[in-house]
């Protein structure tokens, strides 16, 4: 063992997780009070928290397990701090739109777990995600592309359970797809598949779950990655992706099942990947527009075309056999 993973088990010997240690160099001037008033609002109204009424902020501070003979925790300055960035300084949120391997914008989000949370997700909403818009009556709907408890759930997983010592944690928009990415790989006992059904909550950061079920952000059920898949489900989009990547975890959603993951994953051969991207580009495709794209026989062709209408079920047969027929996409794909 070196490094992060050294760190975590010599304190996981000692009886301490990393939130739970204090952070010597931290003093209540580092703390946003306007930040605590808010989250107190928020467990007063879900009834979680004790009683604080009355309460100096020291005070309130130790009813949360946050300080330890009156100095603050990790966690104090994770979920509160003014600047955590001065103690830790890969706090930050990443936030970038990729076409491909190109990125054409980015921001960065800085603050407290709190601020995180409601700035990246005001940030998304105004500036990366599109919005279908339609009229009941007079009054104006509009649908988001993914649906918001996914997206909530993913950003506070991610901010949660993440290991605050390793890298930033990363969102990356596509026009097909969304990813968080956090630093930090699941837990002993834990793997993709047990996040798909029913499983015990064991947070890496247990002090910032406490405190942030107390404030009714979570639950303590570990029911946030079936959240997540029921949510897209019922909005009709594909089962999302969880990978352990890179020395931490990923969460992919996916806005049809058009995307070259979703599509690889029904067996395509390379033609009819491209055939599928044609069609979203041109809106349709014949027998003979696949010959001369790919340079195939005409009998390949047809059973392409055959294969994505009848067994895949992702193009419909327009038009009459012969020279008048186009395949165009089916709908609901």
């Amino acid at each position: 063992m070196k490094g992060n993973s050294l760190n975590e088990f010599l304190l996981k010997k000692s009886g301490k997780t990393w939130d739970d240690v204090i952070e010597p160099r931290a003093t209540f001037d580092d703390i946003d009070e306007n930040t605590f008033n808010g989250f107190l609002r928020m467990s007063n109204e879900k009834g979680r928290m004790p009683e604080t009424d009355g309460l100096t902020i020291e005070q309130a501070f130790d009813k949360l397990l946050l300080t330890e003979n009156g100095q603050l925790k990790r966690a104090a300055i994770i979920l509160f701090g003014k600047n955590p960035a001065r103690f830790y300084p890969n706090t930050f949120v990443k936030v970038g739109y990729f076409k491909g391997n190109d990125i054409l914008f980015h921001d960065v989000v800085e603050g407290n777990l709190i601020t995180l949370l409601r700035e990246v997700s005001n940030l998304l909403n105004f500036k990366y995600f599109t919005k279908k818009i339609h009229f009941e009556g007079l009054y104006r709907i509009e649908i988001g592309e993914y649906p918001a408890p996914a997206i909530r759930e993913m950003l506070l997983n991610a901010l949660i359970h993440r290991n605050y010592m390793g890298a930033m944690t990363q969102i990356r928009m596509y026009d097909d797809s969304f990813n968080i990415w956090n630093d930090g790989n699941l837990p002993a006992g834990l793997n993709v598949e047990t996040l798909k059904k029913p499983h015990r909550s064991n947070p890496r950061n247990p002090l910032i779950a406490d405190v942030c079920f107390k404030g009714g952000l979570i639950d303590s059920w570990g029911s946030g990655t079936i959240r997540i898949i029921e949510t897209c489900k019922q909005a009709n989009l594909p089962e999302p992706e969880f990978v352990e990547q890179e020395g931490g975890f990923s969460v992919t959603l996916f806005k049809n099942n058009l995307t070259t993951e979703q599509l690889a994953k029904l067996g395509l051969n390379d033609r009819q990947l491209k055939a599928v991207e044609y069609v979203k580009e041109k809106g349709k495709i014949t027998n003979a527009e696949l010959q001369e794209l790919f340079g195939v026989s005409k009998a390949t062709a047809t059973r392409d075309l055959t294969e994505l209408a009848e067994k895949f079920e992702i193009f419909e047969k327009v038009g009459q056999t012969g020279v008048g027929t186009n395949y165009v996409l089916k709908m609901g794909s």
